[in-house]
């Protein structure tokens, strides 16, 4: 069964919309913030003391830097991965368009009816089989936070690494910013990040009570599902 639009009406059914690559690169990056988090959060407050007699002791900090690099680079491969994808390789359920939905009036609309039904002013969700417009409008800032998280990671790695590949590429960074206050913006996002997570879940479990479509099980699976539209008008009764 193919779908020629994001918006459903009048069919039923079920669609692969979330393929391997979209669903891989989500779990990669759950994995990876959290490993990112917990190991910078402790790099910048050192709340564990290893005992030097510890064989794992004379070197720990060092143990941690080196298991935080190593997820950030895993972190941007995904990233790297999911981009492509984005412009590239996947279907329309994946493409870069789903995050502007700003630029056209029907997704305007679109988002004007997400955010009405967010800050409870509208009772029935939007039908989408991807994204809605205002999830795909947060995604889009998502993105751009990992970019930016990815660029002061990179500025406070190329520090310890003069003439390194970011050094080259970030060094210009410190003529608008101390290194302190770039350390400060890396902190701040990762933060911001997990209050991101918290409310993505939420929103997740909401949205799949709501559409009852099978979001949930979609980021494992790839399907979901379409569901008669009686059935909506029954449950909104």
């Amino acid at each position: 069964m193919a779908v020629s639009g994001k918006t459903i009406t009048g069919q039923t059914g079920r669609i692969y919309v979330w393929e391997i690559p979209v669903r891989l690169t989500h779990w990669i990056n759950v994995l990876a913030i959290v490993v990112l988090s917990f190991t910078g959060y402790y790099i910048g407050n050192p709340y564990v003391s290893a005992s030097p007699r510890e064989w794992f002791g004379a070197y720990f900090m060092g143990t941690i830097r080196f298991v935080h690099f190593t997820a950030a680079y895993i972190f941007i491969g995904s990233i790297a991965l999911r981009t492509y994808w984005g412009f590239i390789g996947g279907n329309q359920w994946a493409s870069w368009r789903a995050l502007i939905p700003f630029i056209t009036p029907e997704g305007r609309g679109k988002l004007k009816h997400a955010l009405q039904y967010y800050t409870f002013l509208r009772r029935e969700p939007p039908v989408i089989l991807g994204h809605n417009a205002l999830a795909g409008f947060t995604y889009a800032l998502i993105v751009l936070l990992y970019f930016l998280q990815i660029f002061t990671g990179g500025a406070l790695y190329g520090t310890v690494e003069p003439g390194s590949f970011w050094w080259t590429l970030t060094h210009w960074v410190f003529n608008i910013v101390s290194l302190q206050h770039l350390r400060l913006i890396h902190h701040l996002i990762m933060w911001f990040l997990i209050a991101f997570a918290l409310q993505h879940v939420y929103s997740a479990f909401l949205v799949d009570v709501e559409e009852a479509n099978g979001l949930l099980s979609s980021i494992f699976s790839g399907w979901k599902f379409i569901i008669p539209d009686k059935h909506r008008k029954d449950k909104a009764e």
